[in-house]
Parts: C-alpha cells; structure tokens; sequence
C-alpha cells in the first residue's frame, strides 16, 4: 500500500515504536483530513464490560476496548450492521463508524445484537494537522488497508499480526521480532 492515508487504512505500528500507547497496535483510522486525523485501537481489550459502564446494561458483557489516549471518558462503536443502526459513516465496505446510540441501547436491551457486529471503545487516537504524517515519515507506522475480518476478528490480540501478515514480504517476518532488538 502506497503512503496515502485514508479513511479505512489500518495503521500498523512499526515493532519497535516505544509509546506505551500504541506498542504493537493495530489502528483503525475512520478521519483523515488536513485538520487531523481520528481513529480506534483495535488490539487492546480492556478489564471491562459494556454493562459496567452503561447502567441499563447491568447484565451485558460485551467487551470494550481502549481506542486511544484521547478521551478515555468516551464510549464509541463501529459495526456492521447499518440495517438496524441508523447514522453510521461507511469508513470500508460493510464497516460504520458511529450511529444513533439510543438504537443500539435498545438493541443491545433485546439481544438484537451479537458481538461479533459491533465493537466498543473507551477513548480515541487523534493527531493533530501534520502529526500524522510526521509519525509516518519517521517510519512509526506501517500502512495496511482495513477490512471487515480484521475489524472484527474474535482473536483480537492477533489483529497486529494477521495484518502484517497478510501484507507479506518483510513485513510477515516483524511478527516475530522481539520488543527490544538489544536483548535478542
């Protein structure tokens, strides 16, 4: 994939980038525009359930995942599943960002909704204008174009691998590079 940055491109952090924040993550970037950009971690499931942030959902136990530094007293959601959420953008083909949350309380209240259609996060990733790019130019991102399988993959600690993976070439290798090349 070349260096343009879309809405839908999956960020892949290079193996050895040391922010905390994004160590070995896969992001979802759903805006990208000279103002900034806006996106979620897919690979870092948090210790908490839906219904432990949502107090009508008391008994559910979806899981929600950190989206990024930014805002962590946030909840967002991407889906697939525009046919029973109205509002969402179409970042890729089948995926949404977004959408009338009162809907998917409902849904969710009905078990209209199984997990592997929609995926919650607490927080964000945002650069500001530039930032991005600056990151890209010091090679802490790899560039992979997003798809419904990753997005929603039930192993979700694996979306970093299986997306580099799928890229091939030297890229399939940095899977198994270690944190710290000094301790190899």
């Amino acid at each position: 994939m070349e260096n343009t940055i879309l809405p839908g491109t999956l960020l892949l952090s290079d193996p050895f980038l040391k922010d905390p924040n994004f160590l070995r993550t896969a992001v979802f970037i759903c805006e990208h525009q000279k103002e900034g950009s806006f996106g979620f971690v897919l690979n870092r499931k948090q210790n908490i359930a839906l219904g432990e942030l949502i107090e009508d959902l008391y008994h559910n136990d979806f899981p929600v995942y950190y989206g990024g530094p930014v805002a962590t007293n946030t909840l967002h959601f991407i889906h697939r599943i525009p046919g029973k959420i109205s509002g969402g953008i179409q970042i890729v083909k089948g995926v949404y960002w977004g959408g009338d949350f009162n809907e998917v309380i409902d849904l969710l209240l009905k078990s209209e909704i199984e997990q592997p259609e929609i995926r919650f996060f607490l927080g964000y990733s945002g650069w500001s204008s530039g930032q991005l790019q600056q990151e890209m130019d010091t090679k802490s991102w790899i560039l992979s174009t997003a798809n419904r399988n990753l997005l929603f993959n039930s192993t979700n600690t694996d979306i970093w691998k299986a997306a580099l993976k799928e890229l091939d070439g030297e890229y399939k290798q940095m899977v198994n590079y270690p944190l710290d090349p000094q301790l190899n």
